[in-house]
């Protein structure tokens, strides 16, 4: 049995007004979270950004500096970057993504989160799945890849391919954007040339849809 698998709340027969009030009860409890030791240092609980009627979900790591200090996922350099290369298919966190993170409190220093850290969130972001009931997932960097595909396997390898993921969706890896900071070009043999050919194909399959 795979991680997302473990522990979802059963709201698929709800309708959409319901999920999405049930959505904000799901934060309004997150926010007052003290179920592991990220709580003690958190300036503030990064529960999610975007579109919650978005058809396309995009699941990163975990809050980061800026993040911590707005309450907004994805909204420091690496964040913006992010939204550049969605935007050049006409991906907007207003319109079609919504965001969140394995974690919602940033870890000390930026580390990566524990593995009990990552457990211990788990039933937010399972819940978010259920609720949102997205139809694409995208996972930005390795510690998404591994909490909800279970994989070991290194971005690189798998990065740009469809797997199966919960409640029928399609998920893909990408690459991090706080990686792509460190490269410029946008050639094909490039990582963030490889992650714009991504994007393009993420954008014909929520044109599918």
């Amino acid at each position: 049995m795979t991680n997302w698998q473990e522990s979802l709340f059963n709201f698929s027969q709800t309708d959409k007004n319901t999920r999405l009030e049930t959505l904000k009860e799901v934060e309004e409890v997150c926010k007052f979270c003290y179920k592991c030791d990220l709580s003690k240092t958190r300036a503030q609980v990064v529960f999610s950004g975007g579109n919650p009627e978005a058809k396309l979900m995009l699941i990163g790591e975990g809050p980061g500096k800026n993040e911590d200090e707005t309450g907004q996922p994805f909204v420091g350099r690496a964040g913006k970057l992010l939204d550049k290369l969605l935007f050049t298919q006409n991906i907007t966190r207003e319109k079609n993504l919504y965001i969140c993170n394995v974690v919602k409190c940033r870890p000390p220093e930026n580390r990566v989160p524990t593995p009990a850290e990552i457990e211990a969130c788990k039933v937010y972001i399972n819940a978010q799945i259920q609720l949102i009931r997205p139809k694409l997932i995208l996972l930005a960097g390795s510690t998404a890849v591994s909490s909800v595909l279970g994989t070991k396997e290194p971005i690189s390898k798998i990065r740009g391919k469809w797997f199966d993921g919960p409640l029928g969706s399609k998920v893909m890896p990408l690459f991090h954007p706080s990686y792509l900071l460190r490269f410029h070009s946008e050639n094909p043999d490039n990582p963030r040339g490889l992650t714009l050919l991504d994007i393009k194909e993420i954008r014909k399959n929520l044109d599918a849809l």
